[in-house]
């Protein structure tokens, strides 16, 4: 296996993307992504997370939704112990899109807004979703038919919704730039920073 390869768990597309930018940032090979969709999956492996951390190092990667605090949610997912050496397990609060909204370069550049419109402590949103969706909504017309989920429609989101922020994750999307503005992502960052010491 590749020097400073590790698996990455993730429970959505655009978290995987970010997880991607984060291992790519400290210098570590993805090996392996697993993702099923929601953090039911997460939350149901992780004895499974810990056992295969015992081998190669697993990022698990997971949104902290609507529960109170990230600390925890991470100790009731792991049954209150000490994780497993070679686990690194970080929260989004409140999700993955409060990094999204955290480079507000790349979000009033997608959207053609201000940049003064755009949340400055994104981590404080109850709703990251609904805020980046609601701003989606002042839109050109070609971003806001991906993004913004039909009249009468029971989706929450545009159909285009995960491809159109991966590829904004995947081309203007800045890690240095979003992280200044959410302290959950440069936590992360610096977790995975610190792995990559141990194992490069």
């Amino acid at each position: 296996m590749v020097k400073g390869s590790i698996v990455l768990a993730t429970e959505d597309q655009l978290s995987e993307e970010i997880g991607l930018k984060l291992a790519a940032d400290a210098g570590l090979h993805v090996a392996q992504k697993l993702r099923q969709g929601g953090n039911g999956y997460l939350k149901k492996r992780m004895r499974s997370f810990c056992e295969i951390a015992r081998q190669v190092p697993v990022v698990v990667l997971a949104d902290l939704d609507r529960q109170s605090c990230p600390v925890t949610m991470m100790r009731s997912w792991l049954w209150g112990q000490r994780p497993t050496p070679g686990l690194v397990f970080r929260v989004a609060v409140a999700e993955v899109e409060s990094w999204i909204l955290a480079d507000h370069r790349a979000i009033s550049s997608l959207f053609n807004l201000h940049d003064r419109v755009i949340p400055r402590d994104p981590d404080a949103l109850l709703d990251p979703k609904a805020t980046l969706i609601q701003l989606a909504s002042r839109a050109p017309r070609v971003v806001r038919e991906d993004l913004v989920p039909r009249a009468n429609s029971i989706s929450t989101q545009g159909l285009g919704y995960n491809k159109r922020l991966s590829d904004l994750v995947n081309t203007k999307w800045d890690l240095e730039r979003a992280a200044v503005r959410s302290r959950s992502l440069r936590r992360a960052q610096a977790a995975l920073r610190k792995l990559a010491k141990r194992l490069l």
